[in-house]
């Protein structure tokens, strides 16, 4: 696994979650902040949940917050498009369970942690980037930002940003170019799933 692969959940996991303070109008904040909600009630009854709880708990809220079909593709780069469609579904679902299996790992308690939403959403062509702050009862706020496209009618993010520039999905796609090919990267993908539940 290459230090990049290992970046951004890492700084996701030392920012920890924060708590919802204020309704977003923007329909894409209004998901974020619906998304923030759920990951709040998560931390407050993670140690009682345990990994397993707080992963069936979590997952729900990701389905619905995020495009994971649209990440996947991104995040496997160039070889999706050869891939079978039974390989795509495979590669859907394993990085559908890792990415719930990060929400579940990384956001296991609470502590006086708030999440905010700046009020002001940036539009990008088809994109809206919506700009968030998680801050620990003590210490300096971290900044992540969501970037949203429509989907079915409803925006869904299709990248985190940490800092504003670390893009998940770029660290995601170079951690999942040295798999040899799309069954092995299924496996890697279900391998890094199981060591964020174990």
């Amino acid at each position: 696994m290459t230090r990049a692969s290992l970046l951004f959940p890492a700084l996701l996991a030392a920012a920890v979650p924060a708590v919802v303070q204020a309704q977003a109008a923007d329909p894409a904040a209004a998901q974020i902040d619906a998304f923030h909600g759920a990951l709040l009630n998560l931390m407050k009854q993670g140690k009682s949940l345990g990994a397993q709880g707080r992963y069936r708990q979590i997952e729900p809220a990701v389905q619905r917050a995020f495009d994971l079909a649209a990440m996947t593709r991104f995040a496997v780069g160039p070889r999706w498009a050869s891939a079978s469609p039974q390989d795509q579904a495979a590669l859907v679902k394993a990085f559908t369970r890792l990415t719930v299996a990060s929400y579940a790992h990384n956001f296991d308690s609470y502590d006086g942690e708030r999440f905010t939403i700046d009020p002001k959403v940036d539009t990008r062509g088809p994109d809206k980037l919506v700009k968030t702050q998680i801050a620990p009862s003590k210490g300096a706020p971290t900044d992540i930002a969501y970037r949203m496209r429509q989907s079915g009618g409803t925006w869904k993010v299709i990248d985190v940003y940490y800092k504003g520039s670390i893009s998940e999905l770029a660290t995601r796609r170079s951690d999942f170019s040295s798999a040899a090919s799309i069954p092995a990267l299924v496996q890697k993908i279900n391998a890094l799933a199981d060591k964020q539940m174990g």
